[in-house]
């Protein structure tokens, strides 16, 4: 069995959730998404047992394009986060009524059809493909089914989408230039490909603006906090659940190991953007009034710290990079399901409007409470993991990086600490709270199960990625 499995089940998914009809739309979706998982965990069982999954097949003559699928230990472990998610994500909708679903889950299952493809493509002209493919449901979710007025909405969606698709083009030029050097766009022959210095520097940078606007990296990050606070929680967990990784993914992919030089080059400037984004993500978090700005404003700040982690160009750095996007995936779905479940009872995510929820319900003060201590990466969860490995990575290079880089940890403290202060402690709150159900439950214990096992034993994730990033450190150094 291949690969290939994964993405027939995501694809043959969406279609077949679209014609079950609305009344069913979301249960099939959930199969499909359970089934994609159960293909993803047969995938990295054969990769243990030393089995090539890989696919690769002609697609294009002239020009020369291969659909070809590369399975390593890092692209398995996109792979999982997004299929592992999916079912959670699609899981926690249950409790929302949306307008015409059998649309709406299709396209759910179809963006993570175009992850997952943009995770595991080893040919840059099917990898681009994927990745602006991944752009389209997440605009129509985002557009459609999303929160607040239709104009306001309008203007966020369009925007995102003219951001991210412009920067794109920019990669998409830079692929063409290499294809015309090297005749292939394989993943190990643009990694062989000789440039120039001024050729790597602007390959870097065009890579760069495509990633920096989807990551996203400060100062092209305008488009993030409306956007999340905009689209349905849904749409909120896919962006930053998964969405937002392919970028950082393709950090370590593609835009390093192409340009190595000019990474060497430039590291220092970007690593600083990146903290700025930790510093500045934070300072703004403190100030917001919406709970889903508040969260929004948190993942900007610890993006920019796993980015910084990227650009150290170290074993540590990059190791710690994708553990903490694995980390920060999970928690961010939780948090954002956490502000979504209070949405149900309250029909508000103003901060102040909440407040004494803990008296009512102490099971999901409990559950948002380990959230927020995974958030702020307290030793034990899994976040810790991937921060802590990221900072030793950034003081390898410079002392004040990892001291600048830690006020994400300090200042996250202090906002997710005041954040739960006011929205669960305090006087009984006079609107009545009804507790988690069984569903909602289920999603929230799951999250927290993954967070605190792999927060105790991250050792197979370690293995799991470890030999990829080697490897693609060799083409770096």
């Amino acid at each position: 069995m291949d690969v290939t499995i994964v993405l027939i089940l995501l694809l043959i998914g969406a279609l077949a959730t679209y014609f079950s009809g609305n009344a069913l739309a979301s249960k099939v979706a959930l199969f499909f998404s359970v089934a994609a998982l159960g293909a993803s965990l047969m995938i990295l069982n054969q990769f243990n047992q030393g089995i090539d999954s890989s696919f690769s097949a002609v697609w294009m003559k002239n020009p020369n394009i291969l659909f070809s699928l590369k399975v390593d230990g890092l692209a398995i472990a996109m792979m999982l986060l997004t299929t592992l998610l999916m079912p959670l994500i699609i899981l926690s909708s249950f409790g929302n009524n949306f307008n015409n679903p059998k649309n709406f889950y299709a396209l759910v299952l179809f963006m993570a059809f175009a992850m997952v493809g943009t995770f595991l493509a080893s040919d840059g002209f099917l990898y681009y493909i994927f990745w602006e493919l991944s752009l389209i449901p997440i605009y129509f979710i985002a557009l459609i089914w999303g929160n607040d007025d239709m104009v306001e909405r309008r203007k966020a969606v369009i925007k995102f989408f003219i951001y991210t698709f412009v920067g794109s083009l920019f990669m998409l030029a830079a692929f063409i230039y290499m294809y015309q050097k090297e005749g292939s766009f394989q993943l190990d022959k643009l990694y062989a490909l000789e440039l120039s210095s001024k050729e790597e520097f602007w390959i870097f940078m065009a890579f760069f603006m495509a990633y920096a606007i989807k990551i996203p990296l400060i100062p092209f990050h305008t488009w993030q906090a409306n956007v999340y606070q905009k689209a349905p929680t849904v749409g909120t967990m896919l962006l930053s659940g998964i969405m937002l990784k392919m970028g950082l993914y393709s950090v370590i992919r593609w835009q390093l190991p192409i340009a190595p030089n000019a990474a060497k080059e430039l590291q220092y400037i970007i690593i600083g953007l990146s903290i700025a984004g930790v510093i500045y993500g934070s300072i703004v978090a403190l100030k917001q009034k919406d709970l889903k700005k508040l969260l929004a404003y948190s993942s900007l700040a610890h993006v920019g710290l796993i980015a910084a982690g990227c650009y150290t160009l170290t074993v540590d750095g990059l190791r710690g990079a994708v553990l903490q996007m694995i980390a920060h995936g999970f928690v961010i779905v939780g948090l954002f399901f956490a502000a979504e479940i209070i949405f149900r009872r309250y029909e508000t995510r103003a901060i102040s409007d909440m407040g004494g929820i803990r008296q009512q319900t102490p099971k999901f003060a409990s559950m948002f409470m380990i959230l927020v201590l995974a958030s702020v990466a307290l030793p034990g969860t899994f976040n810790f993991v991937g921060e802590f490995t990221v900072l030793y990575s950034l003081f390898t290079k410079n002392l004040a990086f990892a001291v600048l880089g830690g006020t994400t940890i300090i200042l996250g403290a202090f906002y997710m600490l005041k954040m739960f202060q006011n929205v669960m402690l305090g006087e009984t709150n006079a609107k009545p709270f009804a507790d988690v159900n069984l569903t909602e439950g289920i999603v929230m214990v799951v999250i927290i199960g993954f967070l605190l096992f792999f927060g105790l034993f991250p050792k197979p994730i370690i293995e799991l990625i470890t030999p990829s990033i080697q490897e693609i450190l060799v083409h770096i150094k």
